[in-house]
């Protein structure tokens, strides 16, 4: 399933919800949901800076595909760091590099989110990003 394909899905998921506290509820499930993290990942190195929240991201190629484990102290950070993972693990680096992460906007999620967890997601994001260059700077070693 392509980044947009999966964007489209969760903006699909997003609109079956009316209020905000349901949207809520639905991201603490996908954070339930997340993969548990090898707890030798959650170092330093891995924290994503910019969080309120503590917020572990690893990454590492399995094959042609950059995948992502990730995981917080928080339970709503939860659900949003696992909602990044769904969207962008399992892809090319140059896919997850260039993606557009249209469906934050499209759900609500900047609109919706404290300042403080809107710019933790935002490092999430870059962070992610930067992953995908760099791993996309080491394949065309």
């Amino acid at each position: 399933m392509t980044i947009a394909a999966i964007q489209e899905e969760i903006i699909d998921e997003f609109s079956l919800f009316d209020d905000w506290l349901d949207k809520y509820e639905h991201i603490i499930e996908i954070g339930k949901e997340l993969e548990p993290m090898d707890a030798g990942f959650q170092t330093e190195d891995n924290l994503v800076k910019g969080c309120q929240s503590q917020v572990w991201l690893h990454a590492a190629m399995e094959g042609e595909q950059l995948v992502f484990q990730a995981n917080s102290d928080a339970i709503i950070t939860k659900g949003l760091v696992a909602l990044m993972v769904r969207v962008l693990s399992g892809h090319r680096p140059e896919e997850i590099a260039q993606a557009d992460m249209a469906f934050i906007e499209a759900i609500g999620l900047h609109e919706h989110l404290s300042p403080t967890r809107s710019n933790g997601l935002a490092s999430m994001v870059k962070k992610m990003k930067m992953f995908g260059l760099a791993y996309q700077a080491k394949q065309m070693k």
